[in-house]
This record gives structure tokens, sequence and C-alpha cells, in this order.
């Protein structure tokens, strides 16, 4: 009874009041509740809070799950989701509408580890972590293996021996690192980035036990995912049992079933290789004594030979015909040079008559130039201006005047006289008077 809201009929009651009574009353009535339902209006508030509705086929009720709980879910929610939720009934009063708060989420029907597996696997699976054409190649022949693993487990153990057992000569550069729980994917992947940036091995494992999803979880973090797929050595995922798979596996540039076979992985190429030097080392034995026992037979067959017999005879007729045409060549050589020192006389006297023809041919045309350039300076009016006549233009010099007719009193004349001009107006016009001949003048 003490924890009831007491509710007095006659009174008048402001919404704010009303709203705080239910909030009690819910409260007390309801204070932690498992509800199960779908999730629809998911939001992701900047300051790490989550808002979603959860609903059945005939009704929806509003949740909220504060940051400090949201950033512990290790799986992502989204519209659609069937959860199952513990929390506190309560009312929002700003809005009047009450709703959850959610401290505890679970998908229904699948654990949140395994859930939050696939959905990493299906985001990196979309970016192209997965593809083969990203895949590096484990080395021919590794010198130098960089191990990262916790120092105390089983695994190092597996792997160390193997590798003395079938290559003693390896040398093994161990990172140790936390396998499991709180900070362990960090370990793992400032792991990856020292043997990338600090040392020169060849290919890196990641390798740990066997164990239930939670033991195995640091190796399906984001980070190491992506750590893994930055990697410019090759890296080998060795995590688990042969049934236990992790999205290292599926980034890693090869998996391994357990420690101990990534361990056989790394050196059975070493094996293999020796192997295909042998078998090509005895082929090539084999086929180098066939090809000897088929230059010997070869041999004995042009041993007896006809032609072989009568060699020295052939040899003696083959340098006698080189003499033979090294003759003709020196005689046709000499009979070219003789041809060419008489083309080269005829072609010096063809050279001088041509020179002398073509030096007449430019003197004589120089003589008509001159005769020419004499009588277009005789017939050019600047010869006529130079004996002291000129000429007169009315229109600004477009019209040349002939007789006194063709001009006006107040007419602007322009006179070109051989050297310069002027411009004079014309005052009086005597259309009569003309320039006496000189064989007139000689009558009067």
């Amino acid at each position: 009874m003490d924890n009831q809201a007491l509710i007095f009929p006659d009174r008048v009651y402001t919404v704010s009041e009303l709203t705080k009574l239910i909030r009690l009353e819910l409260e007390s009535s309801f204070p932690l509740v498992w509800v199960e339902g779908e999730i629809s209006n998911y939001h992701f508030h900047s300051s790490g809070h989550i808002y979603f509705t959860l609903k059945d086929e005939f009704s929806q009720l509003k949740a909220v799950m504060f940051r400090s709980q949201a950033s512990q879910l290790p799986f992502q929610l989204k519209d659609g989701l069937q959860v199952i939720c513990r929390g506190r009934i309560t009312v929002y009063p700003p809005r009047g509408e009450y709703q959850i708060i959610v401290e505890i989420l679970e998908p229904k029907g699948k654990g949140a580890l395994q859930l939050a597996f696939e959905q990493l696997k299906e985001k990196l699976a979309k970016e192209g972590l997965f593809d083969s054409r990203y895949k590096k190649s484990l080395p021919l022949l590794p010198r130098k293996i960089g191990l990262i693993t916790s120092p105390e487990g089983a695994a190092i153990v597996d792997i160390l021996k193997i590798l003395e057992r079938r290559f003693a000569r390896l040398q093994i550069l161990i990172y140790p690192v936390k396998v499991q729980g709180e900070g362990a994917a960090e370990e793992i992947v400032e792991g990856i980035e020292y043997f990338n940036e600090s040392s020169d091995v060849d290919v890196i494992i990641i390798s740990r036990g066997g164990g239930p999803i939670e033991d195995l979880w640091a190796f399906n973090e984001e980070i190491v995912a992506r750590a893994i797929f930055n990697s410019k050595i090759p890296i080998i995922s060795a995590v688990g049992h042969e049934i236990d798979f992790t999205i290292a596996d599926f980034v890693a540039d090869m998996r391994a079933s357990t420690p101990s076979a990534a361990a056989e992985l790394v050196v059975e190429k070493e094996e293999a290789f020796k192997d295909r030097i042998d078998s090509l080392n005895s082929r090539m034995v084999n086929a180098i004594k066939f090809i000897f026992e088929q230059k010997k037979n070869l041999a004995l067959t042009l041993i007896q030979n006809e032609k072989i017999i009568n060699f020295p005879t052939l040899i003696n007729n083959f340098l006698q015909r080189i003499d033979e045409l090294e003759f003709r060549a020196y005689r046709a050589t000499k009979e070219i040079q003789e041809k060419f020192t008489q083309k080269k006389t005829s072609f010096s006297v063809l050279n001088q008559k041509l020179r002398s023809n073509i030096k007449n041919i430019l003197e004589r045309k120089e003589g008509q130039w001159r005769n020419l350039m004499e009588q277009l300076n005789n017939l050019s009016p600047l010869s006529i201006l130079k004996r002291g006549y000129s000429l007169c233009w009315r229109g600004k010099g477009q019209i040349l005047v002939k007789s006194a007719e063709q001009v006006k009193i107040e007419e602007d004349l322009r006179v070109n006289f051989y050297k310069g001009e002027v411009t004079c107006t014309v005052k009086k016009i005597d259309k009569e008077k003309r320039i006496i001949p000189i064989m007139e003048s000689f009558k009067e």
C-alpha cells in the first residue's frame, strides 16, 4: 500500500501531477519485467542511447536502452529482429508515454555472440575482405616465422614441436598476447602491426587452442579482421579445433584447422620443394644419359658413312671453292671501281658545262631585266614629275584634274610634285587659257 499512488476523486490534478502518479503506479507495479517482441523504428542516437519500439501482432511498446548498457551489446540491433528484453516500465513525462527502460537484451532463438558473428561476417564479406583475389601466397622457403599466441597455452607447444622436428633450421619469433578476455583483440592487432613494421618474418601464424565461442571471441573482433586484411605479410589463422570457425579464418590468407596443422602448412612447402628438386634432378640425370646415348649412336653411324670417310677430300674441295669465289669477288669489285671512276670523270665534265650554261643564261637575263627597268622608269609618272611637271587632284586626292572645267571656285585641290605636295584653294578659273606648244610660240 505504501508504494501505491493515492488518488483523490474530488481533486483536480495538473497534467504533470497526474503523469507523476501514473509513473509511480507503473514503476511500483512493474519493477522488473521480461518482454518479447520485434524491433521496429530502430534509432541509434549520437549520445550512444538506443531508441526503438517493441511490437507484436496487436500492440507496441516504446523502449530505450541507455549508453552504459547499449555499449555492451556484442551484436547490432536492426528492424525486424526478434528479441527478449528485461527492464523497468516507466513514463516519459514530456510526451506522457509509457515505455520500458531495457537493461538486458538478447536475440530470440539465437545466442547474442552467434548473431554478432553472423552480422560481422556478412558486413566484411560485402566489403570484400574474404575475396580470394586478396589472398597472399605462402612463401616457398620460409626462414623466419612470426607467432602470435599465448606463451602459456598448449598451441605454442604443439607448433614448436612440429617445427623443430621437421625443420630445425627455421627461426621463430614469438609475440606473446592474451588470446581471450578483455584487451585480447587489441594485443593481437599490436602483434600483427609489430611484425609488419619491425621485423622481416616471412609468414605470421595467429594461434590459440579450442574452446567455446566466448573464449574465441577475440578472433571475431572487427579490429583483428581488418589488421589481418591490411597485413603485408601472409597470415595463417590457426584458432580452435577443426570444427571451430572465426572471422580471422575467413580473412586470413590461409586457414589451418589446428595450431599443429598450421606448423605443417609452413614446412610442407619446404619438404615438397625438396621432393621436387630430387625428382627434377633424377629426371635431368636420365635425360642427360639418354642424350649421350643418342649422340654416341649418331657418331658411330657417321663414322661408317661414306661421306664421313671422304671428309678430308670434301674439306679440300670446299676450301678450293672458297678461293675461287674470293677471286671472282675481287675481280668484280675491281671492275665496279673502274666504272665508278669513269662515271665520276664524265660527271665532272657535265657539271662544268652545266655551270657555264647557267652563268650565260643568267647574264643574258640580267641584261634584259635592266633594259626593261630603264623603259619602265621612263614611263613612270615619277620621271615626268622629276622634269618639273605636277599632278592636280580633286575629291580628296581621288580624281585627277585634266582641265579647268572640272574644278569650282573655293574647291580644295591637292597638287603633287616630284618631292612633296601642297593643298590649295581655287580662287579664279580661266577655262579658255591653255599652254602654248613650243612650235607655236616660235611662229609668233
